[in-house]
């Protein structure tokens, strides 16, 4: 039974409340608010996007200045994956969160405020780069809330913050851009202070954390605390874990980027872009329900039995690329029926890599850094679905671009089969 409030540090230290009893009521709830906090984020990331064109009108630039912007905010991301995510594991999930919160609230007041295209672009990288370990410190707070048959499905829930937050951004962007009559600052301004408010009720709201902070030390007697950087690496499971995060992210990005080009371009002069886009809507909304369906089937499932359920979701995934390689063949209707396909059985596997399958590696008290290098090699694909796969369309097409993805989603089959089994540690019981 989850505690009252009480007090973290002693002394005149702020009011925290205890952690939740496992998968209780308030468990759920607190998942929820790191949902919110998640898609606050988001709202402060993907509004460039709404802004791109009145930045350039009102700075005289042209679109490949204001995209530098975005390619070294994703650098600055990337980057800090690898290093901050580690820290994760230091001071915590809980301070770990909130400060990721309150720095980014910071950049994109900062953001709006900037008289030049170079100071925004600063002001942007240091945002992502600020943002990069909520993710670990989500994962590692939330992980100890939920019991085994559960946890899968909580991550996966918390997975759903990235998934919406994108199309909650636009949305709200698009909002405030009619509202503020085509405002670039107020388009990043407002999407900071709703996270601002956000992050007051986190601090409030969140526990402390009930994993030790010290993942290099050994009180703990779990087997996290005991293995080394050099033997992380060596680790089999860890190899199989960032693969398959470089595969699939490399499908989902190459859809983010790419679904509405490849309806509009299949369906003909009759497919508008408004229709295209409209149509790639299956690829997010049956990813959604994939990441859910997927985290509940693995909760109720041994480890060996979680082998299969990826490796079959993988196996159709495989399936449904290699039948879009080949559009001619296939009805209109089908195409977009299989881009929802691709996301259900893409999406599902790829959200638990850096979640459940990073806590399941070595437990909670190495998940900041284990999922933080997982999301790094991922992004590493990401570049490659933007200009890569556009570089293989100029020259073959979406068929030979589909065949390529068909033949890593085939690898990542055989991968899947080789997940690591849960470690051995009482937090992991």
């Amino acid at each position: 039974m989850s505690a009252g409030p009480g007090s973290e540090g002693g002394g005149g230290g702020p009011l925290v409340q205890a952690a939740p009893a496992a998968d209780s009521p308030r468990a759920w709830g607190l998942l929820g608010l790191l949902v919110a906090g998640y898609i606050g984020v988001y709202l402060c990331r993907k509004n460039l996007a709404v802004a791109v064109p009145l930045l350039v009108e009102d700075f005289g630039a042209t679109r490949e200045e204001v995209g530098r912007i975005a390619s070294l905010g994703t650098l600055a991301y990337a980057a800090g994956k690898l290093l901050l995510a580690p820290l994760v594991d230091r001071f915590g999930g809980r301070d770990s969160f909130l400060a990721a919160l309150l720095a980014v609230v910071g950049c994109g007041a900062f953001s709006a405020l900037s008289p030049t295209l170079g100071i925004l672009g600063l002001a942007y990288a240091c945002n992502r780069l600020s943002a990069s370990p909520a993710w670990a410190a989500m994962v590692k707070q939330a992980s100890p809330w939920f019991g085994a048959r559960s946890q899968a499905f909580a991550l996966g829930v918390l997975s759903l913050s990235y998934v919406f937050g994108g199309a909650a951004s636009v949305a709200l962007a698009g909002w405030v851009a009619h509202a503020s009559g085509g405002s670039w600052r107020a388009i990043l301004l407002v999407p900071a202070g709703l996270l601002a408010v956000i992050a007051l009720a986190a601090w409030r709201l969140l526990p402390r954390d009930t994993v030790p902070r010290q993942a290099t030390g050994a009180a703990d007697g779990s087997r996290a605390a005991r293995v080394p950087w050099a033997g992380l690496f060596r680790d089999r499971g860890f190899q199989v874990l960032c693969a398959l995060s470089f595969i699939l992210t490399l499908v989902r990005e190459t859809f983010n980027d790419w679904t509405v080009d490849f309806i509009k371009s299949t369906g003909g002069p009759g497919v508008s872009l408004q229709l295209a886009s409209f149509l790639s809507l299956p690829f997010d909304l049956c990813g959604a329900a994939g990441i859910l369906a997927t985290g509940a089937l693995l909760g109720r499932w041994s480890a060996g039995q979680q082998r299969w359920v990826i490796a079959v979701n993988l196996a159709l995934l495989a399936g449904s690329l290699f039948l879009l390689s080949r559009p001619s063949g296939l009805a209109f209707p089908w195409l977009v029926t299989l881009v929802g396909v691709v996301g259900f059985c893409g999406l599902g596997p790829y959200s638990l890599l850096a979640g459940y399958f990073a806590v399941r590696l070595r437990g909670p008290a190495l998940a900041g850094t284990i999922s933080g290098v997982i999301d790094s090699v991922g992004y590493v694909a990401g570049v490659l679905a933007g200009s890569g796969f556009g570089w293989i369309l100029d020259r073959w097409g979406y068929g030979t671009g589909f065949a390529i993805l068909a033949g890593s989603a085939v690898a990542a089959t055989a991968l899947a089969l080789l997940l690591p089994a849960p470690a051995p540690s009482p937090e992991n019981a």
